[in-house]
């Protein structure tokens, strides 16, 4: 059963690198053939669904709908041209502020909250919006480790570790992760200075866009505001977030419905319900439960866990450096599920706290998703959002930014966190 898993993984992962279009079909393909062949019981592959990450994604969507349709994006465009000299600064300053955001509220909702910001600015430059988009994507991934709330992978490590939402700030007299990925997103700044050097059309702001209305800004905010909130009350259901994203979308619905029921813009908001990404996202949550159940995930976990032997450092180099590498393939949510466990192991066999190698985890495993298109969630979203606005995007293309934004933000990440958690013990 296992090698039969491999296989289809395998086949289903490389019709997506070499059919995109099509990418969809294969996921949802695959799927039907791990059902099929007995690797998964229809009941295991519904419970593998993350049905929380789907109905915030649908939510947000909707909401974005409205948000674009009341020329927010494009008041807030102008604002950000008026701040910046060219298009680079631009492109940095909309990552550094999805960073920002990412960290207090899920990755795929900061994706599609800012993209549209991001293709106003573009259109009114009349410039390509792929490096803008990619660019908000990956520092989203990157600062969704930096919170308890910012990733889901985040959230398992709190849950399993007895961490509280400061712990990720300061925790037993030592700097915690977010000042580790902090500093990885400040290292990428001289990566996308570089990377986008060619870019230096100067802005220009000749008019200034008036906002319909505001009651979509108000609602957006107020999803965030309560996103934040929940996530300080313990024990909810795993789909609480995205109940509150659907929540919102339905205030949107009536208010529409309410104050302009001869011109309601319901139909056009259910339209940009991206539903191929949606369908993209649930084929691979089932094909990454086949390969887990069928423990493809546990052998690599204890492979990357059992090479480091009783040597600290190199066991914690093994699991971020493999924790990049695996991350970068298989939906890393799993993954850190699986090694969570096998490093408190470790941890109580070597005398050590575990907090290192959590840590070491979580930055290898959140990050290691930045180097392809479809290694994290965020990336799925924004190549989504790129594909239904006529810009099709190659792996290559990606990872001309997804690789060295990753590998510097590891790095540094990598460096600090051994000195503050790994040089004293």
């Amino acid at each position: 059963m296992k090698t039969a898993a491999i296989a289809i993984f395998i086949i289903m992962y490389l019709c997506l690198i070499l059919v995109p279009a099509k990418r969809t079909w294969f996921a949802l393909g695959a799927a039907l053939v791990f059902i099929a062949s007995g690797i998964l019981t229809p009941g295991q592959a519904l419970g593998a669904v993350n049905w929380n990450v789907l109905l915030m994604m649908g939510g947000t969507m909707i909401i974005v709908s409205y948000f674009i349709e009341s020329q927010m994006p494009g008041r807030l465009a102008d604002l950000i041209l008026g701040k910046s000299a060219d298009i680079r600064s631009v492109i940095i300053l909309m990552s550094l502020f999805a960073g920002i955001m990412s960290a207090f509220i899920d990755n795929v909702a900061t994706v599609l909250m800012l993209a549209p910001v991001g293709l106003a600015v573009c259109r009114k430059m009349e410039v390509s919006p792929v490096p803008m988009i990619l660019s908000i994507a990956v520092s989203s991934n990157l600062q969704g480790a930096a919170t308890l709330v910012g990733d889901t992978t985040s959230i398992l490590l709190g849950d399993y570790a007895g961490m509280d939402f400061m712990d990720f700030f300061w925790m037993r007299g030592r700097p915690g992760i977010f000042f580790g990925v902090e500093l990885g997103a400040l290292a990428t700044i001289p990566v996308m200075l570089f990377l986008f050097r060619k870019l230096r059309q100067p802005v220009r702001t000749e008019s200034v866009t008036q906002v319909r209305d505001y009651a979509p800004t108000v609602i957006l905010l107020a999803m965030i505001a309560l996103l934040i909130i929940l996530s300080f009350f313990p024990d909810k259901p795993s789909v609480s977030n995205g109940l509150v994203c659907m929540g919102c979308a339905l205030v949107c619905f009536l208010l529409d419905r309410i104050r302009e029921p001869e011109r309601s813009n319901v139909r056009n908001a259910l339209r940009e319900v991206d539903i191929h990404t949606l369908l993209l996202l649930l084929g691979l949550f089932v094909a990454v439960e086949a390969i887990t159940q069928a423990g493809v995930i546990a052998d690599l976990a204890n492979r990357i866990a059992g090479a480091g032997g009783g040597n600290l450092f190199l066991l914690f180099t093994i699991i971020v450096w493999g924790s990049v590498l695996v991350s970068a393939f298989v939906d890393n949510i799993p993954y850190v599920a699986t090694m969570l466990p096998v490093i408190c192991q470790l941890s109580a066999s070597l005398g050590i706290e575990p907090y290192l190698l959590y840590f070491g985890l979580l930055t290898g495993a959140t990050l290691g998703g930045n180097i392809t298109p479809i290694g994290a969630s965020a990336n799925i979203a924004g190549m989504g959002i790129l594909v239904r606005n006529g810009y099709k995007v190659s792996f290559r293309e990606f990872m001309k930014i997804g690789v060295p934004f990753t590998l510097t933000a590891v790095l540094v990440g990598y460096v600090f966190i051994w000195i503050v958690w790994g040089g004293g013990i």
